[in-house]
């Protein structure tokens, strides 16, 4: 007999499988058969990608998505983040310039994300929605204006929200009181205007569409980890101004959010054993955007990268999830240099391989577990700094992937300078990219 745990995962497998054999059904087969979208964000100001990788890379997306742009705190105008490089030394020019090459890729800007920092303003996205038409009409002003200039081919909002309170760590009774609270509210309302800014949200987007689709420009909209969409997209009232949306299905749970437990940061499917909370997995997130949005214009967001914990000896040795006692962000690695966070080349390159010989004096490797669910090195015993980190691999992302395709209208991908450009881990470029595109059926014609 299936453990009720075991039951939930069987019935949440067997809700996407009806899903996938319904949608011939409910939809005529030249839009069941439809090309899919693969979006492919890209940061300059993360992993320094080689513009010879990046052109290497685009050829297999349909929509390459470069961030980020954001919003100035006085005057609500669209800026470069990064002028020196984006304008001074051409970047933007260089980056839109790829699409003579690939005459087919469409390139947008994004405007917020979680780059445009701002001590001064820290909520001036909240702040323009609030600040009436005037300002709102220099912002699209100044967003047409870099649009046209550099050569893009529409606006990406990632537009900055505050986010849901992190799950608290709780005693047994807290834990089970907070089981009881309505899910996707996160701990506590961090907004009490939300309504009012879902309302003007639509006008910031309607006032945005208005002005870039008559000049024959794209508008699509990313929902960022942790927003709650309930509270701030009219999703019915979006369907008519957005050409497509990016679900950030991801970070749920992250080493600067939760730092005293690790858990699965991008789960697929529902876990509700130990108090988890159920909207934390894409399942969820998707099947909400589903039911008022049409399914060819969301786009299921994947991440190249993994959450990293720093372990210590409390935490135990079995590396199973929740892992508790753990210490905030594990170190950070060569490439990405941010604490909690590591790209797909810096886990693989972790990974144990009984291949290899491990020198002395070297860190002993991490161990995978579950099909790349994650990967961890306790700290009890092993002489080195434990780490627990949450990613997805191949595999698991070949499932995610499948479940885009044919449910939703395609992939993003967060992002590519975090996937394998090098090839050291198996000496292919793009692995992640590689895998997602070759899952949603689109050709693959590479091009070394």
């Amino acid at each position: 007999m299936l453990k009720s745990c075991e039951l939930r995962i069987f019935l949440s497998t067997m809700k996407v499988l009806a899903l996938i054999l319904l949608l011939p059904c409910l939809y005529a087969e030249d839009e069941f058969y439809r090309d899919r979208n693969l979006v492919c964000f890209y940061n300059s100001d993360g992993v320094k990608l080689p513009i010879k990788d990046l052109a290497l890379a685009v050829q297999f997306c349909t929509h390459l998505i470069y961030g980020y742009a954001g919003i100035r705190g006085d005057n609500y105008e669209a800026h470069s983040l990064n002028e020196e490089l984006d304008i001074k030394n051409n970047h933007f020019t260089e980056v839109t310039s790829l699409k003579s090459k690939y005459p087919k890729l469409k390139v947008l800007l994004s405007v917020g994300g979680d780059r445009d920092i701002d001590e001064k303003h820290p909520n001036k996205y909240i702040e323009l929605l609030e600040a009436g038409s005037e300002s709102q009409k220099g912002f699209t002003k100044s967003a047409l204006s870099l649009v046209k200039t550099y050569g893009f081919d529409g606006l990406d909002l990632a537009y900055q929200f505050p986010k849901n309170k992190p799950k608290e760590v709780h005693s047994t009774l807290g834990a089970a009181l907070e089981s009881v609270k309505k899910f996707f509210t996160g701990d506590s309302v961090v907004d009490s205007n939300a309504e009012k800014h879902k309302e003007q949200f639509i006008s910031i987007a309607r006032e945005v569409k208005d002005v870039l689709h008559p000049n024959g420009f794209l508008l699509s909209l990313t929902v960022l980890p942790n927003v709650n969409s309930t509270w701030y997209f009219d999703i019915p009232k979006l369907n008519g101004l957005v050409d497509f949306v990016n679900l950030a299905t991801f970070d749920f749970l992250t080493p600067e959010r939760n730092p005293e437990e690790a858990d699965y940061t991008a789960s697929l499917i529902g876990l509700t054993s130990q108090e988890r909370l159920s909207h934390l997995n894409v399942l969820f997130q998707t099947d909400y955007w589903m039911k008022e949005f049409p399914v060819t214009k969301i786009n299921l967001g994947i991440s190249a990268y993994g959450n990293a914990w720093k372990l210590t000896d409390e935490s135990g040795n079995t590396g199973k999830p929740i892992v508790h006692h753990t210490n905030g962000p594990a170190p950070a690695g060569p490439y990405t240099k941010k604490a909690g966070l590591l790209s797909y080349t810096e886990i693989c390159t972790m990974l144990a391989n009984v291949e290899d010989e491990i020198e002395k004096d070297v860190q002993s490797p991490i161990e995978a577990v579950n099909f790349g669910n994650y990967a961890y090195r306790p700290a009890k015993g092993s002489g080195h700094d434990g780490i627990w980190i949450s990613y997805d691999d191949l595999d698991t992302i070949r499932h995610k992937a499948m479940h885009a395709d044919p449910l939703l209208g395609g992939v993003a991908l967060f992002n590519l300078e975090y996937d394998d450009f090098g090839g050291v881990c198996s000496g292919k470029k793009f692995p992640v990219l590689r895998t997602i595109r070759k899952e949603l059926g689109l050709p693959l014609k590479w091009q070394d």
